[in-house]
């Protein structure tokens, strides 16, 4: 990296922010063509009114007055055609890279690992993909063609003005020193604030999504106002540094702007001495002020595409945060297709912590047969849900390996493991969108006929028949129009249409009642027939669709045996025992009359 980008890494930002103009450099290269000959119509436009001053208007020349108006109306007509394909062109630009970069965001994210989510909040990704990504696209879409068109419009009307009177020419630029400086030093100073603008914003975004996704917490225990006041504390904070970089606007921005009146004010004085003296014609003095005016809206402009500018480094700057973010759990080269297997799998001395300083697991050394049914219970925080979820390589061990079938899960795509794999979470998430659709979510050329089946075997079918369309009811976002135990069955029947080899059932009847847990139970069972079935639970009913059962205590196997060996061995399995019997108790007598 250069020492210039070392020093200045919003420039090394800002050429990064470039690269996604690279698919659009002939439609950025016509939109700068264009530009520039809008601009040398306006010149030609000034150069014009000169004649009709010198060669028309002062001779009294009629014929002459008409064919320069005409000249001008044809050429003003053609900078017109010119000003439409330029913004034609460039608009469609702006949104080309607008939709490149959210889609590779999108991407980005789709990748990252759980331990990405794990420490960012959804409110902060989404202002990156929304507000900093508008204020990228607005500047690469059309700031940029701004910039060359004012740039030419600067080098073309100094150079007609040399042309014109050189004297006059140097008062006018005698004033481009004091803007470059004015302009760096706003650059310097309005960048951090603005990326701290930009960061307020996402804060203030994530108080908004949390409050809005978890609206009936807040209703249930009447903390509106409390969280009201959140919001407005966070709002506060964009408000005061937004005021400061709005400070720095109004103390920047004017001073750009009058500074080129001076060397208005002393152009009027010295060439109206220079026409009165006959140095210069009327024509040239009204023209040469012509260019000057010209000349004048570029440096105003300067210092507003400055700051837009630095906003689109602050925007860029987020959202490289995110595409930077390295994939932590990725295919490695030479990755394969997990090979044909029944579903074997087994830990070997698999260690894992969240912080590697911290191991939640420690040493385990876990076999677990084709076809066989194992339930891991454990106190909380003991490893359970931890365990089974890095058999879908939702995070990689931190020592020792894990293999599916006799392959480490690290030497395969990640795509074959995940398709071999169902998990069925405590808290389902469903789409909105059909019943029919998130049944296969999984199988998208799944047939109708599978669906139901797979909703039939769920104990999903009898309530989905009821819905308004049935399997083609949309429902609400999360699922929330659904009950807690009708979610929970659509999510077992998307399990199952995937057709796995393994089914992971991290407490998946947390959320039903004994009556509905019954009725599933009746469908797992089946469902479970013929795979690797691993799951948590806390509740004995559900402990009893296994076969075997694994003990964890405090990330390590304690014991693993059948119920009644855990019974006489295992004291953590005895305490669970005994505090789930009367449940136990109620869901034996449901069954017997179901």
């Amino acid at each position: 990296m250069s020492t210039q980008t070392t020093k200045h890494p919003h420039l090394r930002i800002f050429a990064r922010l470039l690269g996604f103009l690279r698919p659009y450099r002939r439609s950025l290269a016509v939109s700068i063509v264009l530009a520039a000959a809008s601009q040398t119509a306006s010149i030609g436009l000034i150069r014009l009114t000169q004649s009709v001053i010198d060669d028309a208007i002062r001779p009294r020349d009629h014929r002459m007055l008409w064919i320069l108006v005409g000249i001008i109306a044809g050429l003003g007509a053609l900078k017109a055609l010119l000003m439409v394909g330029r913004r034609f062109i460039s608009g469609r630009q702006a949104l080309g890279v607008e939709f490149d970069m959210r889609n590779a965001l999108y991407a980005h994210l789709l990748r990252l690992s759980f331990g990405f989510y794990d420490r960012h909040q959804t409110g902060q990704l989404m202002s990156r993909a929304t507000v900093d990504l508008q204020g990228v696209r607005f500047f690469l879409g059309y700031g940029l063609i701004f910039l060359a068109q004012n740039l030419f419009t600067i080098v073309g009307a100094t150079a007609i003005m040399f042309w014109t009177d050189w004297r006059l020419a140097l008062v006018a630029l005698a004033i481009t020193p004091i803007l470059i400086a004015l302009a760096y030093r706003y650059s310097h100073v309005s960048h951090p604030v603005l990326r701290d603008v930009q960061q307020r914003m996402a804060d203030v975004a994530t108080v908004a999504e949390e409050n809005i996704v978890g609206v009936h917490v807040v209703k249930s225990f009447a903390q509106e106002e409390k969280e009201q006041q959140k919001f407005a504390r966070r709002s506060e904070a964009v408000f005061e540094r937004t005021i400061d970089a709005n400070r720095q606007r109004s103390l920047y921005v004017p001073l750009l702007a009058f500074i080129p009146l001076l060397a208005q004010a002393a152009i009027l004085l010295l060439g109206g001495w220079m026409v009165v003296h006959n140095e210069l014609t009327v024509g040239e003095f009204f023209a040469f002020n012509l260019y000057v005016s010209m000349l004048i809206m570029p440096l105003r402009m300067l210092g507003m595409w400055i700051g837009q500018s630095q906003r689109a480094t602050a925007s860029g700057e987020r959202i490289f945060q995110v595409l930077d973010e390295p994939e932590e759990i990725a295919d490695r080269p030479g990755a394969v297709d997990l090979p044909p297997g029944e579903g074997r799998i087994a830990f070997e001395r698999v260690t894992f912590g969240y912080d590697r300083e911290r191991p939640v697991l420690d040493s385990i050394e876990l076999e677990i047969e084709p076809g066989s049914n194992v339930a891991v219970i454990g106190h909380t925080g003991s490893g359970k849900t931890t365990l089974t979820a890095l058999v879908p390589r939702f995070y990689d061990v931190t020592a020792g390996r894990l293999t599916v079938d006799g392959t480490d899960v690290r030497d395969v795509t990640l795509t074959s493991l995940r398709r071999a794999i169902a998990v069925i979470s405590q808290d389902p998430f469903l789409f909105s969108t059909t019943v029919r659709e998130n049944i296969a979510f999984g199988a998208p050329a799944a047939t109708d006929e599978e669906v139901e089946r797979a909703a039939r075997r769920a104990q999903a079918h009898e309530f989905i028949a009821e819905l308004p369309q049935g399997y083609d009811t949309v429902i609400g976002e999360r699922g929330i129009t659904l009950s807690g135990g009708q979610r929970q069955r659509i999510a077992i029947a998307r399990a199952i249409v995937t057709n796995p080899r393994i089914l992971i059932l991290d407490d998946a009847t947390a959320s039903v009642d004994a009556t509905t847990e019954a009725k599933i139970r009746i469908g797992l069972r089946e469902a479970m027939e013929g795979r690797t079935t691993l799951i948590i639970a806390h509740r004995l009913s559900t402990i009893s669709l296994a076969n075997e059962i694994v003990v964890l205590d405090h990330g390590r196997i304690a014991a693993r045996g059948t119920r009644s060996e855990l019974a006489e061995t295992s004291a953590v399995y005895r305490e669970i025992y005994e505090h789930g019997m009367i449940e136990q108790e109620f869901i034996a007598r449901l069954e017997a009359t179901a």
